[in-house]
């Protein structure tokens, strides 16, 4: 538990910040609460504050702006955003800005428990899932990976992965396209929907059969396609590019990859 952690509640409604600084606080953290966005930017001048979970629309200063001057003022603070709408345009902007995660309200407690214990461990740009039907890719991907430091979860199905990734927020999934009742592209699209920065990198043994849906999949912003028997030292250099923000890879002539 990261009970020394400095925990800032950010929202205009008193009530809601009351009720969830309590069950915080009893999950033994340290929680300060404001009510707008200017009490926060203060509040973060005088004092450490190590992860902040802020709604996104108050009146005054929204969560999007107040998010910015933070990240100028302290930008080791982790934030993690909160919404009680649709707002997806600002769903996006937060996380293009940096914010680790959205939380949609009602709150999920779970959900908030795991995405703050992630966002402290520092576990996002270090979470993999691979999604294949076949058990054997899973374990070999899976020790491989993990022996270069990486959290890995696996899944044997679309619907796991989709449950999964409801949880946990992953910086690069692995789907193969050809699964039986949720091929990889539909897995992908769903995922993409709960999770629109998520970096995908599809793989297949057949590149010829599924070459329309691996170019769908490319044009939605897979990172690559890499073609099984997978290479070993490919994936982890794909991991490698991605960890360190490099641009999707669009020309695939050349590469394993279909």
């Amino acid at each position: 538990m990261y009970n020394s952690a400095k925990l800032l509640i950010v929202d205009d409604n008193v009530d809601f910040t009351k009720s969830l600084a309590d069950i915080l606080e009893l999950k033994g953290y340290d929680v300060s609460v404001c009510h707008n966005g200017y009490e926060t930017i203060e509040t973060v001048k005088d004092r450490r504050v190590d992860l902040i979970l802020m709604d996104i629309r108050m009146p005054g200063i929204d969560g999007i702006e107040t998010y910015k001057r933070i990240r100028e003022i302290s930008p080791e603070t982790v934030t993690i955003m909160m919404t009680a709408y649709a707002l997806e345009h600002m769903v996006k902007d937060a996380l293009i800005f940096g914010a680790y995660d959205i939380l949609y309200k009602p709150l999920d407690i779970d959900r908030v428990l795991i995405a703050m214990e992630e966002s402290l461990k520092g576990q996002k740009s270090r979470l993999i899932l691979i999604v294949d039907d076949d058990q054997d890719i899973l374990d070999n991907l899976k020790d491989i990976i993990e022996g270069k430091g990486y959290t890995v979860f696996t899944a044997n199905s679309g619907q796991k992965a989709i449950e999964l990734a409801r949880t946990r927020r992953f910086r690069i999934i692995f789907i193969d396209v050809k699964m039986p009742i949720l091929n990889g592209l539909k897995v992908y699209k769903t995922i993409l929907e709960i999770d629109p920065c998520i970096c995908a990198v599809m793989m297949t043994g057949y590149p010829q059969e599924v070459n329309d849906i691996v170019k769908d999949a490319l044009d939605m912003s897979a990172y690559t396609c890499l073609k099984k028997p997978l290479e070993m030292d490919k994936v982890l250099a794909v991991i490698d590019e991605i960890s360190k923000g490099k641009k999707k890879q669009k020309n695939l002539k050349g590469s394993n990859d279909a």
